[in-house]
């Protein structure tokens, strides 16, 4: 992998990193499929332990590329009661399970839920199916992954350490995530303020590293041509909006939805999105209420070379970010540098780290959180001005693969775990 020498190439060190995931896999959680294979590739032993099982109805190419084997938790301990009391059993012999049903206990007063009886159960059978030779937990997410990953480590004696992203940042108690912070070895996320937040709960900063995920270019190649110059005016030739993120509060689809009923009946444009979600059927209802049914277009979830081709066909890339009602919000969402990948203009909000990747104006355009009057402005404008969208989608191509490529961030985080590798297992 570029730019690990070979001093700290994970390649000649003995690591067994068992990864911990809420689910696998997941078509809207691609950021943590490249990184396991990119880390394959830097040599890294990796075993994938997911709390869920797969519900999407396709896979990513990357996901037929891993070779990491996976198992699954118990999604439900009254599922699988004898698996969970054989382990339960195995567990409570290891020589640090008091210390972990301690540690538990006490979260369980402070958070008296069957989700938190739920994450015992499942690090016990973390702990008690882990290979022989495992040389750390690696979480990702900080809120249920993080907890198993926790109470696994409290019983086995290994070291783990933790991957934060966004609603598991935002939606974490400020006591759970001083605890796992003062207890981890080190922890990544993906954004600067993701990072100076969790810094700020840290025992030290420095225990805190900021990682953006990137794109594998490989991956998403530049376009083969350039857009048609369309401007609104034609009927039989709209502009084509696309908006990709799952149908929950925090992806702002309910502002978009109103931000589009305010343009004009003379402006011509189309919206795809892609993703699935809960909220599908009521933003569905909502565009017909509104008017819009005849110019969407809802595409569900979809592998990622749909996804490409839809960014190469669109004129204009949407998406209005919130923060949700119980502080859930988007970090740096991913397919905003997907898009920029492609030379595709993005027109955003100003949540959370999107002004990292965005400078309003420059590389992107950047309207109000929670405001469908100025998002629809916004819009207006965009979809009339095709030669400000190609100055926008080439600035913002030109960002994303100058500062946005994966390998950096990899090597960094194959570095890390190269240099926290024990002499070797705890157990």
């Amino acid at each position: 992998m570029p730019g690990i020498s070979p001093a700290k190439d994970p390649s000649h060190i003995s690591l067994c990193v068992a990864v911990v995931v809420k689910g696998y896999p997941r078509l809207s959680e691609t950021f943590i499929a490249q990184e396991i294979r990119a880390l394959e590739q830097c040599g890294l032993n990796l075993r994938i332990y997911s709390l869920r099982h797969p519900t999407d109805p396709a896979i990513h190419p990357v996901h037929r590329e891993i070779v990491s084997p996976v198992s699954y938790l118990p999604e439900y301990l009254h599922h699988e009661p004898l698996r969970v009391y054989r382990a339960w059993r195995r567990a409570r012999h290891l020589p640090r399970y008091r210390p972990a049903l301690r540690t538990w206990l006490k979260d369980l007063r402070r958070d008296f839920t069957r989700n938190r009886v739920r994450r015992f159960g499942q690090a016990c059978v973390l702990a008690a199916e882990l290979p022989a030779g495992a040389t750390r937990l690696h979480a990702h997410f900080l809120h249920t992954p993080a907890s198993v990953a926790r109470y696994a480590g409290l019983m086995t004696g290994l070291p783990w350490s933790c991957s934060a992203h966004a609603k598991d940042i935002w939606t974490t108690p400020a006591w759970e995530k001083r605890e796992k912070l003062a207890e981890l070895d080190w922890l990544v996320t993906c954004t600067a303020v993701g990072r100076d937040h969790l810094a700020g709960l840290a025992p030290e900063p420095g225990r805190v590293g900021l990682i953006y995920h990137g794109l594998d270019f490989d991956r998403w190649p530049r376009p083969p041509g350039r857009r048609p110059a369309r401007d609104g005016s034609r009927p039989d030739d709209p502009v084509v909006l696309l908006s990709v993120g799952r149908a929950v509060e925090k992806k702002g689809y309910k502002d978009l939805l109103a931000a589009l009923a305010l343009l004009p009946a003379s402006l011509h444009w189309r919206l795809i999105h892609i993703g699935g979600g809960p909220l599908t059927s009521l933003l569905r209802e909502r565009a017909e209420a509104l008017g819009l049914t005849p110019r969407l277009t809802w595409l569900g979830a979809q592998p990622q070379e749909v996804v490409l081709s839809n960014y190469r066909a669109a004129d204009l890339f949407v998406l209005a970010s919130r923060v949700a009602a119980d502080g859930d919000r988007d970090g740096l969402p991913n397919v905003l540098m997907e898009a920029q990948s492609q030379g595709l203009a993005c027109l955003a909000t100003r949540v959370s780290a999107i002004p990292e990747l965005i400078e309003d104006g420059v590389t992107g355009v950047l309207a109000a959180a929670g405001d469908p009057a100025a998002l629809a402005a916004a819009l207006d404008q965009l979809i009339r001005d095709p030669s400000t969208r190609a100055a926008l989608g080439a600035a913002g191509t030109t960002r994303v693969r100058e500062r946005f490529a994966m390998a950096e961030g990899i090597a960094v985080l194959a570095e890390r775990f190269a240099a926290s590798a024990p002499a070797h297992a705890a157990f």
